[in-house]
């Protein structure tokens, strides 16, 4: 999930109109983790809550989107509860969980479990109000590239990425930790959205370090925060 949320982040920053909401009506600089938590929670009550505690969950994000509308740097207006552009923060974000949890999870996942996560997240994104949400991994894949006509790193998107990357935790070992992460998070996007990033392909023998090292990270998180049973 911590590989996954920040590869999410990096996508979902190369769609001009997502960055722009986020750049002018967001304190990300400024409570950078009090942000992540929100999304956390919002990920875990609409994943593991009940019926009740996910439409609550819902019915907040879509509240606080109503106000999140403006002009990007392109001259064309967005819209946070606009359904395309929900259905490429959701696209992005489905696509960097699954794949984080294939790299890095416990379990080995099946086709047809991957296809069966894609299929129960669709749910959540028609409920926000995203336009035909994938069902399958080829839909996702196939969501994925029909947005990438839309897709450009603006200024705001820059910032967001130095800022993201260049990292927001103190402490010598924290910092090492979080920039593992980042270097994995980055090692799940396809290149063309590595190069969209402006982001160097690493070689070979320092993705495997970073992997093997980020596979470590992951099991002594789990042991000290162990997941509940499948």
């Amino acid at each position: 999930m911590l590989v996954g949320g920040i590869g999410s982040l990096f996508l979902q920053m190369l769609h001009p109109h997502a960055m722009a909401g986020v750049a002018e009506h967001s304190h990300y600089q400024h409570d950078p983790l009090g942000r992540l938590l929100q999304t956390a929670n919002f990920i875990g009550a609409t994943t593991f809550g009940s019926i009740e505690a996910a439409y609550a969950s819902i019915e907040r994000v879509r509240a606080v989107h109503v106000s999140v509308r403006g002009i990007a740097d392109d001259g064309v207006a967005y819209d946070a509860n606009d359904p395309h552009l929900l259905a490429w923060v959701h696209a992005a974000e489905t696509s960097m969980f699954l794949r984080g949890y294939q790299r890095f999870g416990k379990h080995r996942l099946l086709r047809g479990e991957a296809n069966s996560y894609v299929a129960e997240m669709s749910k959540l994104a028609r409920d926000l109000g995203a336009e035909d949400p994938p069902r399958d991994e080829v839909e996702l894949e196939a969501t994925l590239l029909r947005f990438r006509p839309e897709l450009r790193l603006s200024t705001d998107g820059v910032e967001a990425r130095d800022f993201l990357r260049d990292g927001f935790v103190e402490g010598r070992l924290t910092r090492a930790a979080y920039h593992l992460l980042v270097m994995s998070a980055l090692d799940l996007l396809e290149p063309w959205a590595r190069e969209l990033l402006g982001v160097k392909k690493s070689t070979v023998l320092r993705r495997a370090v970073v992997r093997g090292a980020t596979h470590v990270l992951c099991v002594l998180v789990r042991l000290f925060v162990p997941p509940p049973e499948r």
